[in-house]
């Protein structure tokens, strides 16, 4: 296990998602500010390699670098708003995730498979008991 990789990857996958926010937090504001912008941004990122957030941005650059300009301000003010807080909840969250998985599991492993007759008890009221007919 190579957790330098492993906290590399997790990291550009952050990068990304930060950056998948800030598109979101300035296409609602264009919406509201420059809805013809707003609309070529929708385009643009329905069309762009949003899920690479650095792909992403290179792109915007290219297209409307005063646009991506504003994406990057955005997303490191994400980034300072969530990273200080990020590490305890992910941890958090994880052990509790992890719990509730392992509940669940239990719970299915121990649970009591009754006889398929016991678990259907009004077909064996309608069924007659022919122990007890003496004739």
């Amino acid at each position: 296990m190579d957790i330098k990789q492993i906290a590399k990857d997790s990291a550009k996958v952050l990068m990304s998602y930060l950056t998948y926010q800030a598109m979101r937090t300035v296409l609602a504001q264009l919406d509201e500010t420059n809805p013809p912008l707003a609309y070529w941004l929708q385009r643009f990122s329905s069309q762009a390699k949003i899920q690479d957030g650095e792909a992403y941005l290179k792109e915007l650059f290219q297209e409307k670098p005063d646009l991506a300009i504003r994406l990057l301000t955005v997303r490191e003010h994400l980034a300072q708003e969530v990273m200080d807080s990020l590490p305890e909840m992910v941890r958090t969250g994880i052990q509790e995730g992890n719990m509730q998985h392992r509940r669940h599991h239990l719970e299915r492993m121990t649970q009591l498979n009754l006889p398929e007759t016991a678990s259907h008890p009004e077909q064996e009221a309608s069924q007659p008991n022919l122990d007890n007919l003496s004739t």
